[in-house]
């Protein structure tokens, strides 16, 4: 049967210039719905199988993050729940894929994938724990949910947020959340158990449903930025950060994770709230034993590579975490996942994936409990 590319799916995004060759596929990577962001791509190819592919993204040089195509191997699956990497090349302007697809239908994707159904079965199956509660809080703009999990008891002296896809494209952020859920909720863990005796999480799984659904990499279905939302949200352009903040402030806040992705850096790292002016002493000293306690956990996290405080300017807080850690005065950090590998521990095979950023998200419990030790 002849080739045929489609993206009419859930988080489907892609240009077809020319489909008629499997030696001569041409794509572009196209923008966000309503903003010039221009990165995640995931498409599908049906009739090649056992055809020598050679796949070229004409614009791959002029996207947002073109640093983000070095040393980058795409992602592929046929099931679309096991995922690998397959050979990727970019000479500054094209990024090409070679692939021979064992099958007759073949996915391929900027990272792996996390739906809006796997994110209502996450919400479904966290809640048939009775320490879980879904609540809603409002709708986005394409009128989807806006749901806050609450894991733990409301009255608990401890208020952890941790938010998750205010950049939709970064879907290892949603995969971080599902394994920090995860290790939650298991009533044999000790680590867990303890923790809900000292504090109640509230995890937002996707700060950006419609950008999720529409394919963004970036922004939501106004365009927004929502990590550039947090000092002056809007019903009209940013209801998802609305929504948020005014439940962050009517419960309170003692530690916040904003969880990403980095499309260049092949490392695990954080971005912490020190450029702030009020900074304190204390918060100073709170954070670095965050920092440290989470680096003895994990040898997946780093503290060499990095964002360096200069990186930000006076918008700072327009930020998540910098406008929490400046409102309530507590340790608030961005914490970045590679779509890449880490070139630390890397695997050949999967690169960074869902199930490293899993992991992780029920390692942070560890210097999330000594926090407040």
């Amino acid at each position: 049967m002849p080739i045929k590319i489609s993206q009419q799916f859930d988080a489907g995004a892609i240009e077809v210039v020319r489909a008629d060759d499997p030696q001569q596929i041409e794509l572009k990577i196209r923008s966000d719905s309503h903003a010039d962001f221009t990165q995640w791509f995931y498409f599908r190819l049906q009739g090649a199988r056992d055809e020598a592919c050679r796949i070229r993204f004409l614009n791959a040089g002029a996207t947002t993050y073109p640093k983000g195509w070095e040393n980058y191997q795409a992602v592929a699956s046929y099931d679309r729940e096991t995922w690998f990497r397959v050979p990727t090349e970019f000479d500054g302007q094209v990024m090409t894929i070679e692939h021979t697809p064992d099958r007759d239908s073949v996915y391929y994707a900027y990272f792996e994938p996390y739906s809006w159904e796997r994110h209502l079965a996450l919400l479904g199956s966290a809640e048939e724990s009775p320490l879980a509660r879904v609540e809603d809080i409002g709708s986005t703009i394409d009128g989807r949910d806006m749901n806050v999990l609450v894991i733990g008891d409301p009255d608990a002296p401890k208020k952890v947020w941790v938010i998750a896809r205010q950049h939709p494209g970064e879907t290892m952020a949603e995969w971080f959340v599902d394994g920090m859920v995860d290790a939650l909720l298991d009533r044999s863990d000790p680590l867990a158990t303890t923790l809900m005796q000292k504090a109640v999480f509230y995890i937002v799984p996707n700060m950006n449903p419609d950008g999720s659904v529409r394919g963004n990499l970036r922004t939501n279905a106004a365009g927004a930025n929502l990590n550039r939302e947090w000092m002056t949200p809007s019903l009209e352009r940013s209801p998802e950060v609305f929504a948020v903040r005014n439940k962050i402030h009517e419960v309170g806040c003692d530690l916040f994770l904003d969880v990403h992705g980095d499309e260049a850096l092949p490392y695990v790292f954080v971005a912490g709230s020190e450029m702030l002016e009020d900074f304190s002493p204390q918060q100073a000293l709170e954070q670095q034993k965050f920092i440290d306690d989470f680096q003895r956990a994990s040898p997946d996290f780093q503290t060499e590579f990095g964002y360096a405080a200069s990186k930000y300017s006076d918008d700072v807080l327009t930020l998540a975490s910098k406008y929490i850690g400046h409102t309530f005065k507590c340790v608030s950090l961005t914490l970045e996942l590679p779509f890449k590998d880490n070139a630390n521990l890397p695997d050949l095979e999967t690169g960074w994936d869902g199930a490293r950023s899993a992991r992780l998200g029920a390692v942070v419990l560890q210097p999330i409990l000594r926090a407040f030790s």
